[in-house]
């Protein structure tokens, strides 16, 4: 009688909680086998959580690459920031009554200059030039040319310089060819310019020569030595890798720039 009501418990519990597991010859395998809510739960929960692991750490790894691919794109389409200038810069045009225009490109008046060049063109030409009315000076320089790599058909371009970098220019003023312009460090004579003009942000005027203060040296008086300057804020618009332009910012804001400079590598 024990013996079939302990077959039938186990028959039904067998039913009820549906177990994977056959029953033995033995009866207390029946009796003593635990249900599935006390049993310990089988390995392939290790499976599924390794499983939810894995794509977690996929999407960490893209992530991580989508940023660095983002920050070398950024590096890559910005190369006006390799210069350390912004969007608003200091320019200067300088030079002695009887010698040529140079350009300086500051990021502000105490900085030493991130471009500077001395164009064909005689500071006087520049005075009746912007006398007229409105200047546009553009400088030229050419891309480096494809070597052929490895003797093969196919020919790869030299890794040009940054734009400011460029040593040669071909400048035209107002359309019209005016010479070249050539790249140049900051040597004493432009660096006493530049310091003299620290406090001055927009203005026009003459440098006395050294001789006039100094009492000595040259023609004194003859006014031969003094330096011409202009100075002002410029706008800095970066348009490419090639392409840079300086658009001369006037005080009141009304009408088109008096000066505008165009750096363009062809």
């Amino acid at each position: 009688m024990a013996r079939g009501t302990s077959q039938e418990f186990s028959s039904k519990r067998h039913h009820s909680f549906h177990w994977t597991r056959k029953v033995g010859s033995d009866e207390n395998d029946d009796v003593s086998s635990p249900p599935d809510h006390h049993r310990p739960k089988p390995a392939p929960k290790h499976t599924s959580s390794s499983s939810a692991v894995t794509p977690k750490r996929k999407l960490q790894s893209v992530a991580v690459s989508r940023l660095r691919s983002v920050i070398a794109s950024l590096s890559r389409t910005r190369p006006g920031s390799q210069s350390g200038l912004g969007s608003r810069v200091v320019g200067t045009l300088f030079g002695s009554r009887r010698g040529h225009v140079h350009f300086a490109i500051q990021k502000d008046s105490t900085s030493p200059p991130a471009f500077l060049v001395e164009l064909a063109t005689p500071i006087s030409g520049l005075v009746k030039e912007m006398a007229s009315g409105l200047v546009r000076i553009a400088l030229e320089c050419s891309k480096p040319n494809e070597v052929d790599a490895g003797g093969g058909a196919e020919k790869t371009r030299l890794p040009s310089r940054r734009l400011v970098e460029e040593p040669l220019w071909r400048t035209y003023c107002n359309g019209k060819k005016s010479g070249f312009a050539t790249r140049r460090e900051c040597g004493e004579k432009e660096t006493k310019v530049l310091k003299a003009l620290e406090m001055i942000s927009m203005g026009a005027g003459v440098l006395p020569e050294p001789g006039d203060s100094a009492g000595g040296g040259g023609e004194v008086g003859s006014g031969a030595g003094d330096v011409m300057y202009m100075r002002a804020k410029f706008e800095r618009i970066v348009g490419s890798r090639d392409s840079e332009a300086f658009y001369m910012m006037n005080p009141d804001s009304n009408g088109a720039p008096e000066l505008s400079i165009y750096l363009l590598r062809i």
